[in-house]
């Protein structure tokens, strides 16, 4: 049977540890019998989980007959990881087993030197430390995990749970992962990446000669801002404009203009039931394509997707129900003129 080693040791991130015990756990084969061996395995006799101690029934030795090694993340993924659990790590792979990190689990992956050379990702929130500490590791932020065959990396907590899927389809098919992700309460693929999951705040600019544009520039998002009026509200020339974004927040003033317009339009979605469309326009979009376009070019899913994922539960009035209804029939109607 396909045995599964989680490794856990001081710090380990108990919803990090126990997503592949569940998700691996739950698996069945075709024939109901269980799909994988799965043993939590640790450096020490007692492990401190934070919230809880913890008492592995495996030794870091039962990773020499493991098929796949499973590191979750820990609270702090700065700390020095136990030379034992490095070194256990390297030999399990050296005989070719499949390595696999949850969230900021990364981090041990790339101490071990095991990510050297290859793309990885890590929760959004940590990519950028992963990508200083371990310059050899070519980190997306963007993506929920990361496939490199033989060593896979997932993004935050939730993520976790898309690649134990994924691994559960490579070794038995899709309809064994279908029926584990039933189990779970998870859809078998989820759409977009990590974008969607971030505030994408404009850069900010505190303190320098721009943060009076800055706030101006927020405020009248959604008025048909040219270059020219942004300029004319600095007293500057257009060439000076850009030259001063580029130096204070590392792009460009239409640019910068458009990730406050998609912040808002993420408000929009998450807090209101105004139509998609309408979404857009009180965002500062002149147009429906162009707003779907931007939205899903920096957050990763279109409008629709990021409205049903984070809009929170409440009753729609009749009014704004039909508003919404009345938005989507006019979009079906439209994208069939497009298409026929």
């Amino acid at each position: 049977m396909h045995i599964v080693a989680v490794v856990a040791f001081d710090g380990v991130i108990g919803f990090d540890l126990a997503t592949p015990l569940e998700v691996f756990g739950r698996a069945r084969r075709l024939d109901g019998r269980p799909a994988y061996d799965v043993r939590v395995c640790a450096d020490r006799d007692q492990i401190d989980a934070g919230a809880f101690t913890l008492r592995a029934p495996w030794s870091l030795d039962a990773l020499s007959a493991a098929h796949t090694v499973v590191v979750p993340g820990v609270a702090d993924p700065g700390a020095a990881v136990p030379p034992q659990v490095l070194d256990a790590l390297r030999a399990a792979a050296a005989r070719g087993a499949r390595v696999a990190s949850i969230c900021v689990g990364a981090f041990s992956l790339a101490a071990a030197g095991l990510l050297d050379g290859r793309r990885a990702t890590t929760h959004w929130a940590a990519a950028a430390a992963l990508a200083r500490r371990y310059p050899a590791v070519n980190v997306d932020p963007d993506v929920l995990y990361v496939d490199e065959g033989d060593v896979l990396t997932s993004a935050g907590a939730a993520a976790g749970l898309d690649l134990c899927l994924h691994m559960v389809r490579c070794d038995h098919g899709a309809a064994v992962a279908a029926e584990t992700a039933r189990l779970s309460v998870m859809p078998l693929e989820r759409a977009g990446g990590q974008a969607q999951f971030i505030a994408h705040e404009p850069p900010t600019a505190d303190g320098s000669s721009l943060q009076p544009l800055l706030e101006w520039m927020a405020e009248n998002a959604a008025r048909d801002l040219s270059l020219g009026d942004m300029a004319a509200r600095a007293a500057v020339s257009s060439r000076t404009l850009i030259r001063r974004f580029r130096e204070q927040t590392g792009t460009t003033p239409m640019q910068w203009l458009t990730r406050c317009r998609v912040r808002r339009a993420q408000q929009l979605l998450e807090t209101s039931d105004v139509p998609v469309e309408q979404v857009g326009i009180r965002a500062g979009f002149a147009a429906a394509t162009t707003f779907r376009e931007r939205f899903k070019e920096i957050v990763g899913v279109s409008p629709w997707a990021y409205r049903r994922a984070f809009q929170s539960s409440r009753p729609r009035s009749p009014a704004s129900a039909r508003a919404v209804d009345t938005s989507r029939a006019i979009s079906t109607a439209a994208g069939a003129r497009d298409h026929g």
